[in-house]
């Protein structure tokens, strides 16, 4: 046990993000076959490619016009989504598999609600916006310190600390980066990543819109991911 969760600590996050980058494969899938090859990444991108894991990278740059309109409607009638997914073929769009995965993304953008599709459609000003916050925030924490006798923060630790919140800021709201309501060691990007080679074709999510009953009206607030969950069962 202890030997193996060494192995797990010595998986540093650079190696598995050079895994990803190489091969295509989801963050948990990169890791488990850097864990499995003692870290070694020639060994661990041939495992992914046996086990069919490796084949989204290669996929990427295929066009997908086909695909689905998903809807998903809250139990109620309180939320309402609508989210186009893409596929290479009208084939594979009727497919369980895919139809399955449109469902679980519809039901990903009712429950968590995020506000951009990925990092790259967030404007630039939302995000210089953020770091100022972000800055007053930590520099707030700085000065409670000095308060409390303890040393206060250099700047460059705040500036990491501030990155650090904005890398939060992306994966609480950009879909694809979102933590998997199905299974949390999971983002929306690895579970499409699995599905592109389950599937064998490119998926690319276009675009999402959500609508909540009442919105922008002043109202008890409910926990959706627990009702979303309830009300179609894992």
């Amino acid at each position: 046990m202890n030997t193996r969760r060494n192995k797990i600590m010595a998986i540093t996050a650079a190696l598995v993000k050079e895994l990803r980058d190489m091969t295509g494969a989801g963050m948990m899938d990169a890791k488990k076959a850097l864990v499995e090859t003692d870290g070694n990444i020639d060994k661990a991108v041939d495992l992914l490619r046996e086990k069919g894991l490796a084949a989204a990278a290669k996929k990427a740059g295929r066009i997908a016009a086909e695909g689905v309109v998903q809807s998903y409607i809250h139990a109620g009638g309180r939320i309402g989504v609508l989210v186009e997914v893409n596929c290479e073929t009208d084939f594979v769009a009727k497919t369980d598999d895919f139809q399955s995965l449109a469902r679980d993304i519809a039901m990903q953008i009712a429950a968590v609600n995020p506000t951009y599709l990925n990092r790259e459609e967030v404007p630039a000003e939302v995000i210089e916006h953020e770091k100022q916050v972000l800055l007053e925030q930590a520099k707030v924490e700085a000065e409670e310190d000095v308060k409390a006798g303890r040393k206060p923060k250099p700047e460059a630790v705040l500036e990491k600390m501030v990155a650090g919140r904005i890398e939060k800021f992306y994966k609480e709201n950009c879909l694809l980066e979102q933590v998997f309501i199905k299974d949390s060691d999971k983002t929306v990007t690895d579970i499409i990543n699995e599905n592109i080679a389950k599937i064998g074709e490119n998926i690319n999510v276009r675009r999402f819109v959500r609508y909540g009953l009442g919105e922008g009206i002043e109202k008890r607030q409910d926990d959706f991911v627990a009702e979303v969950m309830a009300s179609v069962g894992k």
